[in-house]
C-alpha cells in the first residue's frame, strides 16, 4: 500500500497542466533566429502539395505549442504516423521548436504559425472533398490549449478561437486530436456534422506524462504510438488507446483523465474513404514508453 501511495503521489505531481514541471532553461530565440523561423515556415507551407481532384486527400498538421521537448518529440512522430495512415505524403507539416541543442529545420509551433498553416492548407484543399487532420500537443488549462515557451505561458487558444479559425477558412471536414489537460473543453464548441474530435481528457480532468524529458505523454503514447499505427478504424483505435490510458492510470490510483471522442453524423463519408486506403500492416512503437520514463525513479525507491 505504501508503495502504491508513493507512486500515486508521483503521478499526480506530473499531471500535464495541473503542475507542469519546468524544463531546463533555454535561451529565448534571437531576432536572427526568429527571422530564420519565419523563412522555415514559409518554405514548409510552399512545399505542401495540391489536392488531387476526385481523391479524398488528408492535410496533416501536427503542432507542439510548448518548448518542452516531450511535446516536440510527440508532434514529430505524430506527423509520420498520421501521414502514413491517411496517405498524406507531401501534404503534412509539423510546427515544433528544437529539442535541446539539436539542430531543427522546423518552424516553431505558436498560435500565429497555426493560423498561417491553416490558412495555407485551406487554400490548397477542396473544402467539399478533403480533410484537415490536426494533432496538437501541449499543456492545457480549463480555458484551452496553453502556448508556453521556456516555461512562460504566453497565450491560450480557446475553443472559440479555434472554431473561428476553422470557420474563417471553410475547413469543414476535420479530424482534431488534442492532447492536453482539460482538452475536452473543445468538444462542445467544435462539434459539427462533419467533425471528428478526440481529446486526451475531459473538460475538468488532467492528463498525464508531460515531463519534459519524456518521449511521450500518456495519451500520445497510447493513441499515436500504439493504436493509430495499426490498420483498424478510428473508433477501434480510440478504444484501444483509452484502455491503455485507463490501465496506466489505475496502476497509480489517480483520478482518470477520461479521454473524449465525438463523431459527427456525416463524418463517416470522408473518414471511411480515408480508412479504406490505410496501410494493411502496422508499424512498431518508437521511443521510451511514457509509463516507464515518467516514474521509474519512484518505482526504484518504492520497490
Amino acid at each position: 500500500m505504501r508503495a502504491r501511495t508513493i507512486a500515486s503521489l508521483a503521478l499526480i505531481l506530473f499531471a500535464s497542466a495541473a503542475a507542469p514541471q519546468p524544463a531546463p532553461p533555454v535561451a529565448a530565440p534571437s531576432a536572427a533566429e526568429l527571422a530564420q523561423d519565419e523563412q522555415r515556415l514559409e518554405s514548409a507551407l510552399l512545399r505542401l502539395a495540391p489536392q488531387r481532384p476526385g481523391v479524398v486527400d488528408a492535410y496533416v498538421l501536427t503542432i507542439a505549442l510548448d518548448s518542452d521537448a516531450v511535446f516536440g518529440r510527440e508532434a514529430r512522430v505524430a506527423a509520420d504516423v498520421l501521414s502514413r495512415r491517411y496517405d498524406a505524403g507531401g501534404r503534412a507539416i509539423t510546427l515544433a521548436g528544437p529539442i535541446g541543442d539539436e539542430a531543427s529545420e522546423l518552424a516553431r509551433g505558436s498560435p500565429a504559425s497555426l493560423a498561417r498553416a491553416m490558412a495555407r492548407i485551406a487554400e490548397l484543399m477542396d473544402e467539399q472533398e478533403d480533410v484537415f487532420v490536426l494533432y496538437s500537443s501541449s499543456h492545457g488549462s480549463p480555458l484551452g490549449l496553453s502556448y508556453r515557451q521556456n516555461g512562460q505561458e504566453l497565450d491560450t487558444i480557446t475553443p472559440k478561437q479555434m472554431r473561428a479559425l476553422l470557420d474563417r477558412h471553410g475547413i469543414h471536414n476535420r479530424l482534431l486530436i488534442l492532447s492536453a489537460c482539460y482538452s475536452g473543453i473543445f468538444v462542445p464548441g467544435l462539434q459539427t456534422a462533419n467533425s471528428v474530435i478526440v481529446t486526451a481528457a475531459s473538460r475538468d480532468r488532467t492528463s498525464f506524462g508531460c515531463m519534459a524529458d519524456n518521449d511521450w505523454t500518456f495519451f500520445g503514447d497510447a493513441m499515436i504510438n500504439h493504436a493509430l499505427r495499426k490498420p483498424q478504424s478510428l473508433g477501434a483505435a480510440y478504444a484501444e488507446a483509452t484502455g491503455l490510458v485507463s490501465q496506466w492510470e489505475r496502476r497509480f490510483e489517480v483520478v482518470p483523465s477520461q479521454p473524449q471522442i465525438f463523431l459527427g453524423a456525416q463524418s463517416a463519408r470522408w473518414l471511411n474513404s480515408l480508412e479504406r486506403r490505410m496501410p494493411s500492416s502496422a508499424t512498431r512503437p518508437v521511443g521510451r514508453p511514457a509509463i516507464e520514463t515518467s516514474f521509474s525513479p519512484f518505482f526504484r525507491s518504492a520497490g
